[in-house]
């Protein structure tokens, strides 16, 4: 019985040796694990405020080009809105102009078709007269030829009367005169008739 005790007890203080070397070499690995995790934050730390210290320089060089440029460029909006309003006051000077210029324009053609209309008129009226006076003319000339005509046409009926009636005188009195010479050729027959039959006998 004393020696199972003695046998325990010594496995059980065998067993208390090993668990507090278990409890030493984990609070050793455990200490030195912890320090490696200090240092690795440490180091984390350390990286995160250079890297907060870079990222803050480049947010400040950031923010100062941005700055100049948003400086820039309201000085070329400033210098855009001051060439618009320059254009915008020329764009309306050259409309005024034009239309200016387009008023007197179409004053100028007004005056310019109120003349050509007058003198189309004018010469409306000027020719409408020499129209009328041109078949006036024709009429009394139209006139003048169809008295001459009805003259010449009574003349030339009168002379060809007149020669119809001397050729019929002319006719009868040819008629008349180679009866006449018949007459004669008969006569101047008849005396010859006995000289040539006493010629013909002896």
């Amino acid at each position: 019985m004393k020696n199972l005790v003695a046998a325990l007890r010594t496995e059980l203080e065998a067993a208390q040796d090993a668990r507090a070397a278990a409890v030493v070499r984990a609070t050793s690995e455990a200490n030195a694990q912890n320090a490696q995790l200090r240092a690795t934050a440490m180091a984390l730390r350390e990286e995160l405020e250079a890297t907060r210290g870079d990222t803050q320089r480049a947010v400040t060089r950031a923010l100062a080009d941005a700055g100049a440029e948003i400086a820039q460029l309201k000085d070329t909006v400033v210098a855009l809105r001051g060439e618009l309003e320059t254009e915008r006051a020329r764009r309306e000077d050259l409309g005024r102009s034009a239309r200016l210029e387009t008023q007197d324009e179409i004053v100028q053609l007004r005056a310019a078709a109120a003349a050509l209309r007058e003198r189309l008129e004018l010469e409306r009226a000027e020719r409408d007269s020499a129209v009328q006076a041109a078949v006036s003319y024709a009429q009394d000339e139209l006139a003048q030829l169809r008295s001459t005509l009805t003259a010449l046409r009574e003349s030339l009926e009168h002379a060809h009367a007149t020669r119809e009636n001397s050729l019929a005188a002319a006719r009868a009195q040819d008629r008349g005169e180679i009866a006449q010479l018949q007459a004669t050729i008969r006569e101047l027959r008849e005396r010859l008739q006995p000289a040539l039959s006493q010629e013909a006998c002896g």
